[in-house]
């Protein structure tokens, strides 16, 4: 079986993709953004392993032997799966392989915001401590979370584990879900008391129709001006705009982003003009890309491959 791996640094050179040289021989390209890159690339591919490159309908039909389409991720709207469908090729994703990653992240976008710990280390290094003649500082106020609410929106994998972490900060737990999911042992509420009870309210939900702007002007009106945004889950479900001006204004008190809705972002992004870690942090979209789970999906995709060379399906979206 041919096999092309569109995007090799998409999990990183430190990990190794030599295991699916077992299934046949393997081309390699570091990056591929463009859908005529991938058109070029996957002409004579079985099997094509991507992350974020555009598997549009003219790609599917540029490869006549594509059988198999691997997704180093969980997300798949870059790949058209009717297309893919209509011709009987096999494209699966990977579930749960970053859920502990994600959610420690999303508890450390928190933490940072809440004790405002890029603040006070900087009040540190500049050797302003040192020069203060006081053993303690602790302005600005800073808060508990114990006590506190905490809000999440979609209850899969990382939303359940970030409700468990929660509930042992001492934080009242409630979701409420886009799909219909229960939140188990969590109460679930509208969406309009989500947005008015939660001191911290995160977001583990998929891009949809439903979810994109989720969090829109409207939705930052109903927050209340002390409530802390977290979203590790896609860009779009945050109106960007909207969150800058919030942020601005005082609406909210924070935000920790890892995501957003366009990447890398853009200099223009309102988002980028905020230079202040006490109402924003915005990391890389990084908070799934721990080795570990870096190494967990590779093996994953290296599954799912080898589960459809025996005729089964494993993580089979189509």
């Amino acid at each position: 079986m041919k096999i092309v791996i569109l995007e090799r640094d998409s999990v990183g050179q430190d990990v190794s993709v030599d295991a699916f040289e077992q299934f046949g021989p393997v081309t390699c390209y570091d990056t591929t953004s463009t859908e005529a890159q991938v058109i070029t690339r996957i002409q004579e591919a079985e099997a094509v392993i991507l992350n974020k490159a555009p598997l549009t309908r003219r790609a599917v039909a540029a490869a006549p032997q594509l059988k198999f389409v691997g997704i180093l991720a969980t997300g798949y709207d870059n790949v058209d799966l009717d297309a893919c469908r209509e011709r009987g090729i096999r494209v699966a994703n990977v579930t749960d392989y970053s859920t502990a990653m994600v959610a420690q992240h999303t508890i450390t976008l928190t933490l940072a915001l809440c004790q405002k710990i890029i603040r006070y280390d900087r009040y540190v290094q500049s050797g302003a401590y040192a020069a203060s003649g006081s053993f303690s500082h602790f302005t600005p106020a800073f808060q508990e979370l114990d006590g506190k609410t905490w809000g999440i929106l979609g209850m899969g994998h990382i939303g359940r584990r970030v409700a468990t972490i929660a509930q042992s900060l001492g934080c009242r737990v409630i979701t409420h879900s886009l799909t219909g999911h229960r939140g188990g042992e969590y109460p679930q509420v509208d969406r309009n008391t989500l947005l008015a009870e939660s001191d911290v309210l995160s977001l583990h939900c998929p891009l949809s129709d439903k979810s994109r702007h989720w969090i829109d002007t409207e939705a930052l009106a109903r927050m209340k001006p002390t409530a802390l945004l977290i979203n590790v889950a896609r860009g779009g479900v945050v109106d960007s705009a909207a969150l800058a001006e919030a942020l601005r204004s005082g609406q909210i008190a924070g935000a920790g982003l890892d995501v957003l809705e366009h990447e890398p972002i853009a200099l223009d992004d309102p988002l980028a003009a905020i230079h202040d870690s006490d109402r924003l942090l915005i990391t890389p979209h990084l908070a799934w890309a721990s080795v570990e789970a870096r190494r967990r999906c590779v093996q994953g995709v290296c599954e799912n491959l080898a589960a459809f060379l025996r005729g089964e399906a494993s993580n089979a979206l189509c």
